[in-house]
């Protein structure tokens, strides 16, 4: 895993700082944005190996800024974290893995396989 890089995208400040621990804590570099915007741009001008994305964001869904990335770089793998509860069928159609707020970060990224 040493030197994958992923897109973190997490409005809350507190939720990011313990994400990026996580992450660095198992050996990912982390790219943080806080908003779709700031995902898009460090997606276009980093290479990144994956993204951890909220779904519940200010001004997009997790699904809208999903579509946007795809459309940039379809093969890059997306995982969703959120309690997704009964959505999760309709969620799995769109998205590569989710994870839910009770899991642990590594096994949610262990699913995309990156």
């Amino acid at each position: 895993m040493s030197g994958m890089k992923i897109l973190c995208v997490e409005d809350q400040a507190e939720d990011m700082a313990i994400l990026t621990a996580a992450l660095e804590g198992i050996g990912y570099e982390v790219m943080p944005a806080s908003n779709g915007g700031q995902a898009i741009d460090l997606f276009t001008k980093q290479a990144i190996d994956g993204v951890l994305l909220e779904d519940n964001l200010p001004g997009a869904t997790g699904t809208t800024l999903r579509t946007k990335l795809k459309e940039i770089h379809p093969d890059i793998p997306v995982l969703l974290f959120a309690g997704v509860d009964r959505q999760t069928k309709f969620m799995l159609r769109f998205f590569d893995a989710y994870l839910r707020n009770t899991e642990r970060v590594e096994d949610g990224l262990a699913d995309l396989e990156i």
